[in-house]
């Protein structure tokens, strides 16, 4: 691959070991005024992705375009994990996977083979006869797995010595899938030392901000860190279930699922839940919660949890309540107030200790 088609799909390996070879530091990255550009561009790709679009450039004017356009992704990648979002990761893969698919599409019209070059990196089995695409089956059933369309079901598909044919703007949006499960798996970056993230602080405080009014924008709720102390009752039956070795019905799965996404939990987390049911199957497990998370699907409203037998311990916070993430929102809120009061009550003692102190001490003065 040449230089441009790595500046432009920087999650490849072939891109890593580029960046490898040339043999510059991390702090250089992160502090130089000669990557001010990269850093720039970094930042932009996560702006943009809150908005579902990242823009890629249409070419390249200089060996340091390229050079800033490629080391911006590793930047992205450090601010995204500094933010560290679960909502926000979700929408920055996705992001960066769709801005993939726009080039790829338009790679594949000049050169068919670098869709199957593509491909390959991903572990991806496939070859182009001309005018179609054969994919083995295995990773087809992989990647088209959390599409929505009918059209990706296999039964639609031509199957034919273990490879499905396929148009080649439909391998691209497999890509597209295999894209966005390669960057949401690998974020948020484990470990992000102090020192970088007070050298990122600038551009992480304005995307936090960022965030933040998009999610008000849309409506969405900041339900802060998870507590299962205050879940509704049907989701903490569910659990309980789970840890039981109980086999939920798919429903009650998905609203589980659902809700643990809605509210913040991220995707291997979910997926960890279920490691103890008797038919767990990771593989299985993590490709219906990623296409729920995927498809940022909502959890089902009190009417369809109970015209499916799944709405059990009702309380008196159910009667005030007609949607599960309603009633964790009004627990979080008393939670929160609770809080406060608690800490204005402790700060009141703590000032009336120290007034009736300083008292004393000039009394005995």
């Amino acid at each position: 691959m040449s230089p441009e088609d790595l500046a432009l799909f920087p999650f490849l390996t072939a891109s890593s070991q580029y960046v490898e070879e040339l043999d510059f530091s991390l702090v250089s990255l992160l502090s130089e005024r000669a990557f001010h550009d990269a850093r720039r561009l970094g930042f932009s790709r996560v702006a943009e992705s809150m908005n579902g679009e990242i823009s890629k450039p249409a070419s390249f004017g200089s060996d340091r375009d390229i050079l800033n356009e490629l080391l911006s992704y590793p930047y992205a990648r450090i601010l995204v994990s500094c933010v560290s979002e679960p909502a926000l990761i979700r929408k920055y893969a996705l992001s960066e996977a769709k801005a993939a698919y726009e080039v790829l599409r338009k790679s594949a019209e000049k050169n068919p083979e670098f869709l199957i070059e593509v491909g390959e990196d991903f572990g991806i089995s496939a070859n182009d006869d001309g005018s179609r695409v054969h994919i083995y089956f295995s990773d087809y059933i992989r990647y088209s797995l959390s599409l929505k369309d009918i059209s990706w079901k296999m039964v639609n598909r031509h199957l034919s010595n273990g490879f499905v044919t396929i148009h080649r703007d439909e391998f691209a949006r497999l890509l597209q899938e295999a894209v966005r499960k390669k960057i949401e798996h690998s974020l948020p970056v484990p470990n992000i030392p102090d020192e970088i993230q007070e050298q990122c602080a600038s551009y992480v405080s304005d995307l936090k901000q960022q965030y933040e009014l998009k999610r008000k924008d849309m409506g969405e709720t900041d339900f802060g860190e998870v507590d299962f102390n205050i879940f509704p009752p049907c989701i903490s039956k569910s659990i309980s279930d789970v840890k039981s070795g109980v086999n939920l019905a798919h429903s009650m799965r998905f609203a589980l699922v659902s809700f643990l996404l809605n509210i913040g939990m991220a995707a291997d987390d979910v997926v960890q839940l279920f490691n103890i049911s008797p038919d767990f199957s990771e593989e299985k497990t993590r490709y219906q919660v990623e296409h729920i998370a995927g498809n940022e699907y909502k959890t089902p409203s009190c009417a369809t949890m109970i015209t499916y037998g799944n709405c059990v311990n009702k309380d008196k916070v159910c009667e005030k309540i007609n949607h599960p993430l309603g009633y964790y929102q009004r627990k979080v809120f008393f939670k929160r107030k609770d809080e406060e009061a608690l800490a204005d009550t402790i700060r009141d003692e703590t000032g009336s200790a120290k007034s009736l102190n300083e008292k004393d001490s000039s009394e005995s003065h």
